[in-house]
Order: C-alpha cells, then sequence, then structure tokens
C-alpha cells in the first residue's frame, strides 16, 4: 500500500479535482486491493492493477455524481455553447518552468487543473496523465469523440495562461 498509495490519490484527485473524494476513492481501491491480496503479492502488474482500478472507480463514482447532480443544473439556465472554437494557445515559455522545481510544477499543474470545468478536466487527464486514447476516453465518459478532442483541445487552451501565470508567480517566490 505504501509503495502505491501517492499514485492511487493523485490518479483520482486529478480525475475528480477534489481531495476529500480523492481519499475515499483511494481507500476504496485499497480495500479492493486486500480483497485480490493473494493475487497482487508480488506482481509486477500490481500497480497497473491499481491505477486501472483508481481510475475505474473515479470515473464510477463521478458519473453517479453527475446524475445526482443532473436535476439541479437542468433548473439553471445553459450557457451558450460558442460555434466557433477558441485560437490554439501559443507554447508556454520552457525557460519559465525550467526555474521551477518538481514540487512546485506539480503544485501547480494540478492547482490550475482544479479550476477546469469537469467535461473538460477528465478528458484532459485521462489522455495525459492515465494514457488513455481519445477513442478509450469517448467509451469510458460514453460522449463522442469529437466532444473529446474539442474539450481536451478547450482544456489546453485554458489551463495555459493559468500555468504561465502560475509559473511567474512560483517562480517569484
Amino acid at each position: 500500500m505504501r509503495a502505491y498509495q501517492d499514485m492511487v490519490f493523485s490518479t483520482a484527485s486529478r480525475l475528480t479535482g477534489n481531495d476529500r473524494q480523492a481519499e475515499d476513492i483511494a481507500q476504496e481501491v485499497f480495500l479492493r486491493a486486500y480483497e485480490h491480496f493473494a493475487d497482487l503479492r508480488g506482481s509486477p502488474a500490481a500497480g497497473g492493477w491499481l491505477k486501472t482500478v483508481a481510475t475505474n472507480l473515479t470515473l464510477n463514482h463521478l458519473t453517479r455524481y453527475r446524475k445526482r447532480w443532473r436535476l439541479f443544473s437542468e433548473l439553471q439556465p445553459a450557457a451558450a455553447e460558442e460555434d466557433s472554437p477558441p485560437p490554439e494557445p501559443s507554447a508556454a515559455p520552457d525557460a519559465l518552468f525550467a526555474e521551477l522545481s518538481a514540487v512546485q510544477r506539480r503544485a501547480l499543474i494540478e492547482a490550475a487543473l482544479r479550476t477546469l470545468p469537469e467535461h473538460q478536466r477528465l478528458p484532459l487527464v485521462l489522455y495525459h496523465f492515465e494514457d488513455l486514447s481519445y477513442e478509450e476516453i469517448a467509451a469510458a465518459l460514453r460522449i463522442s469523440l469529437s466532444k473529446v478532442k474539442t474539450d481536451i483541445r478547450r482544456a489546453r487552451a485554458a489551463l495555459l495562461p493559468l500555468l504561465v501565470a502560475g509559473g511567474v508567480a512560483a517562480g517569484d517566490g
């Protein structure tokens, strides 16, 4: 458990954007691991199994949570969707992030991810941190392939100014 607790927690945290929910999910992952201890003990695939279980439990949690609160979101007027996609962001200056420690970079990315709406954060995290393909993400989230691509592109565009601003602030401190 000690060897994988950070990986399991960070997987759930990135997907949910909520540390308390991630703690509950991580606890459930390790309960499942305990049930399969005989199979996992000494297995070189234990880390992959735990990451897969963490991802699946988190997605299941988010699906249940989304259904539970759908009524409230339907009561609010829907925001108008833009017909034209946002412009592609320019690349963040590498020199800015080179001055930051790995811990600072990770904290900056985690904080920026938490600001994204769930429909953008989930595909982005699944793609960049969980190494799922666009097709796998579409199937896991039960959305179209084009929506996955659009949400990832928009999430990247939204993250860039946050990372640059946060990188400048972190570099000053």
